[in-house]
């Protein structure tokens, strides 16, 4: 995944944990929440005055915004399962089965 796409999805994460909408937080940093989507989409990447604005909206350090790591994990590892059921479709079912029992 792009970094452009990752620094978004790290944004978006952090205004959830602060239950923010994305209403909100673009209110808080006065930009259009359609600009704010942009950038949690990795269409855009913020300006420097922006990702100020977001570290103190959302409390944090600016630097918070870039410890994306455990998403190029998690998604390295959506990748494998992937390529292991593609290999083993008749595994779908038995994995949907555990899925339903882990949630359940």
């Amino acid at each position: 995944m792009d970094k452009k796409k990752l620094l978004g999805k790290r944004l978006k994460e952090l205004r959830k944990n602060k239950r923010l909408t994305l209403a909100q937080l673009a209110e808080k940093i006065d930009i259009e929440p359609s600009s704010l989507g942009n950038i949690e989409n990795g269409y855009n990447y913020p300006k420097i005055s922006t990702l100020d604005a977001l570290a103190i909206a959302l409390e944090c350090k600016i630097s918070d915004f870039f410890n994306f790591e455990h998403h190029d994990l998690s998604l390295n590892l959506i990748d494998e399962i992937n390529q292991k059921l593609n290999k083993n479709p008749d595994k779908i079912q038995e994995i949907y089965k555990i899925i339903q029992a882990i949630t359940n």
